[in-house]
């Protein structure tokens, strides 16, 4: 029988979270402070991975050569803070070169497994960084290559982690290692069954994490990043964002599904599975706090937060003949799905379909939804209307379907800005709205106002 380790915690760290030198001094103390944190995943430095990114996509020498240098001085700002420079500076310098050499052959002829290969390279830096940084602690600090045990399909730019492999190989390569060192490891990468790197999709840190956790049937998912905690909506948007101490974890799914940037929409799937609360904190300041993340709280409130995606786009298809209204729309689904397209809101009327569609979370951050082949294909059956630079905003809350006029109580503060679509009966914990992008903002403002700081439902 597999023993479960019910104290021990797996530590991620994001990009802000080891930024620089004094970033990682931070992170570090916040390791060494807690015994029981046993394994630590890390993103790559603030910033890496967008050049990184820009790298893999082709560019001219001029261009490669600015981008390698200011990878470059990223890197070397924090080995020149540390006591023995040398000791780690070699590996990175070797790291550098097969970014050159990975850039040079996708300015080239560019490919998503090439794309992979080269960005994981900013974890590889870090995870190496920070392990140097931890051993001048006397930290007792382990390096290890999580593409040992993370093993994924070969979707490259998002890879789907294989979990069955991914228990068996932590089982034997990380159980045994847990309580004589701390395992430092890279989240986003992974390696699929011909050897290639893969990664998990941009902010796929988190779910690594977690996967690394249910694996483990560790005690607790612990997410370092540059806010304390979980909030009621993006408090950017609106400043009187109050952060949620605890909340479960069907709500802070919703809430990363609709677009909250604290959590990665996959991160809490291992947790829930193991039943293993996550708790997300700040980097910058343990002392703030943070919010818990759990199967279940007290008293649920109505409403709990509001989230906002943008870049969404709203296709309308419109059938070309008066077939009926259930072949239509199994049609249409069958071509959406033999294309991978998924809808997030969809409304129908006797001959036609509206979708909210939301792009991939490819590394690349490009939106592959609607591609050439998708139209042709769309095109023989219905005529076909896209409008793009629209965001969805979400009230995510609980049994919202209970009870009357929520939806209009919702909708009247929303009436002046254009709503193009309303999702509201699907789920009983959310109520969606897509509306211009340039109207987001606002719509935010307006729906915390009233939802939140007068009637403080959280």
């Amino acid at each position: 029988m597999t023993r479960i380790y019910p104290h021990v915690v797996v530590a991620k760290f994001g990009g802000t979270s080891v930024a620089d030198f004094d970033a990682m001094n931070r992170s570090a103390r916040i390791v060494i402070a807690n015994p029981d944190i046993r394994v630590v995943v890390l993103s790559a430095s603030a910033g890496v991975t967008n050049l990184l990114v820009e790298l893999a996509g082709g560019l001219d020498p001029l261009q490669r050569s600015d981008k390698l240098a200011t990878l470059q001085a990223i890197q070397f700002a924090i080995i020149s803070r540390l006591k023995q420079p040398s000791v780690i500076s070699k590996e990175i310098e070797n790291l550098l070169e097969n970014i050159s050499q990975l850039a040079q052959a996708a300015a080239e002829s560019p490919s998503a497994a090439l794309s992979d290969e080269l960005v994981s390279h900013g974890e590889l830096m870090s995870s190496l960084l920070f392990t140097e940084v931890l051993r001048e602690k006397e930290a007792g600090a382990s390096w290890f290559d999580a593409r040992n045990v993370i093993r994924t399909d070969s979707n490259y730019g998002c890879a789907e982690p294989d979990i069955a492999a991914l228990s068996a190989l932590a089982e034997t390569q990380l159980r045994p290692r847990l309580e004589n060192e701390i395992i430092i490891t890279q989240g986003f990468i992974g390696r699929d069954a011909d050897g290639h790197t893969t990664t998990l999709g941009r902010g796929g840190s988190d779910y690594t994490a977690s996967l690394i956790g249910e694996a483990l049937h560790v005690g607790r998912v612990d997410i370092w990043t540059d806010v304390a905690g979980i909030y009621t909506t993006d408090p950017r948007i609106a400043p009187k964002a109050q952060r949620i101490d605890q909340i479960s974890f069907s709500e802070a799914t919703d809430m990363a599904a609709y677009g909250a940037k604290v959590l990665h929409p996959a991160t809490l799937l291992p947790a829930m599975r193991k039943n293993i609360p996550v708790f997300v904190g700040s980097s910058k300041d343990t002392a703030a706090g943070g919010t818990l993340v759990c199967s279940t709280t007290e008293n649920p409130p109505r409403y709990r937060a509001v989230a906002v995606r943008r870049k969404q786009t709203l296709l309308r298809l419109h059938s070309l003949t008066e077939q009926s209204s259930s072949h239509f729309l199994a049609q249409m689904f069958t071509l959406l799905s033999q294309h991978s397209v998924a809808a997030d809101l969809v409304t129908t009327s006797e001959n036609s379909i509206a979708l909210a569609l939301d792009p991939t979370n490819a590394t690349s951050g490009e939106d592959h939804s609607l591609t050439t082949s998708l139209f042709t294909a769309l095109s023989s059956h219905c005529r076909i209307e896209v409008e793009t630079g629209l965001a969805l905003v979400t009230l995510v809350g609980n049994q919202l379907t209970e009870g009357t006029g929520i939806c209009n109580e919702v909708y009247s503060r929303l009436e002046e800005h254009s709503v193009r679509m309303v999702c509201h009966g699907a789920s009983s914990n959310t109520l969606c709205f897509l509306l211009p992008g340039e109207a987001a903002d606002s719509a935010v403002k307006t729906l915390h106002h009233r939802l939140f700081e007068q009637s403080c439902s959280f």
